[in-house]
């Protein structure tokens, strides 16, 4: 699905831009000199502008991408050599890496190149990845005498397999969005100009068809479900299932499916 991005307004910051498509928040790192390679700096107001999103009840989902070539390149390589000299002062936020997955508010990754190593932990605790095909991804981290980081080694496995996050881990290779589709990292591999209205076109699906209260218990089944057996999430399921019969969600969606029409479901509160 293909659309036409119209932005209704930009407010502009030095590494994170924040602009509006109708119910949808569209977050852009702003490095592209260094393929947006993460910073706290950038952290940080990357994570201030997600919490304001998800406190906005016009914001029904939300877009991460990349300006320029990259998505994100990893950590600044400056950083790196500081560590790597002991100067490196530690101005990392407190919410941790894994932040967009305790929101409400679905967010969708839309990997327009470079992905590597701390960049692709950011692209894959979002909730939907989109990729562009030719996009270039990589752990990096035994290439660099890492480890895998922020988690990674706990979230490929689940997404790719053991065998494949094994390969992936160990070698540091490099591979493609469409390889990357393939193994189940991504949901879509689409050419690189495409990839935006895509991932835009695939939110505002989300923002105008589903209901915001409804997302955000899914979200919580599925990110927390990996840490429990079948019977709880089961069990977990069914109280969750009655809980939303009260909600006003659940007789919008049932009177706009029967009246076929658009459903128009309350924001969140």
């Amino acid at each position: 699905m293909s659309v036409n991005v119209v932005v209704r307004w930009r407010r502009a910051t030095t590494v994170v831009l924040s602009e509006d498509d109708g119910g949808v928040r569209i977050l852009t790192f702003n490095r592209p000199e260094r393929l947006n390679a993460w910073t706290a700096e950038m952290g940080r107001r990357y994570f201030d502008l997600l919490e304001e999103a998800d406190r906005d009840p016009s914001v029904r989902a939300i877009v991460v991408t990349g300006a320029g070539k990259g998505f994100c390149a990893g950590a600044d390589f400056a950083d790196l050599t500081a560590l790597q000299a002991g100067t490196y002062a530690d101005e990392r936020d407190p919410r941790p890496n894994t932040f967009p997955t305790t929101l409400r508010t679905p967010v969708v990754a839309a990997v327009n190149g470079a992905c590597a190593g701390l960049g692709m932990v950011h692209a894959l605790v979002c909730d939907v990845v989109l990729t562009a095909g030719d996009a270039k991804w990589t752990t990096a981290f035994s290439r660099r005498g890492l480890v895998a980081e922020y988690g990674l080694g706990w979230i490929l496995p689940r997404l790719a397999g053991q065998a494949r996050a094994m390969d992936l881990l160990l070698s540091g290779r490099v591979f493609t969005g469409e390889q990357a589709c393939a193994m189940g990292l991504a949901v879509r591999a689409v050419p690189g100009e495409r990839l935006l209205a895509e991932a835009v076109g695939y939110a505002k699906e989300l923002a105008t068809q589903c209901s915001p209260a409804s997302m955000a218990v899914i979200k919580r089944q599925i990110w927390d479900g990996w840490q429990e057996g079948l019977d709880e999430a089961e069990a977990e399921a069914v109280r969750l299932m009655t809980e939303s019969f009260r909600r006003p969600d659940f007789a919008e969606g049932v009177s706009s499916f029967l009246e076929r029409r658009p459903p128009d479901f309350p924001p969140l509160g």
